[in-house]
């Protein structure tokens, strides 16, 4: 799945890898070499990804978080992954989100209205932000 997340909206990424032209040295012709996949893999893995569901269900129940709030969240799916976590309950503030931590993707996301009484299923891990 190759979209970005900016701020509510995932758009498509339509770019190649990144690749610089370097000049050979025996050559008088440019030679394009790929420097490496290795930076979109960093790109990629700095990125915080939303689901086709759990966008339809954050606009459903009026869930928007501003910037600093997805700065949070991301941050701590950096933390569920460094303690190896595959599927991660979020808590911030009143929203609950189930993020499969390896693709950094939202799965699904809650308010507080719709966590009460409500059992959480197929989670490795539970991050609890305030």
């Amino acid at each position: 799945m190759n979209e970005r997340m900016t701020i509510g909206r995932m758009f498509p990424i339509k770019s190649t890898p990144l690749q610089l032209d370097k000049l050979d040295k025996g050559n008088s012709s440019q030679t394009a070499k790929p420097v490496s996949t290795d930076f979109r893999d960093l790109l990629e893995s700095k990125v915080l990804k939303f689901s086709h569901h759990a966008e339809m269900r954050m606009e459903q129940r009026g869930i928007k978080l501003q910037p600093e709030s997805l700065s949070q969240i991301m941050q701590a799916v950096d933390d569920a992954a460094s303690k190896g976590a595959k599927d991660s309950l979020i808590v911030y503030r009143d929203v609950a989100m189930i993020v499969n931590v390896p693709s950094r993707t939202v799965v699904t996301a809650m308010d507080g209205s719709q966590m009460k009484s409500n059992v959480f299923t197929q989670i490795d891990s539970a991050i609890i932000l305030s």
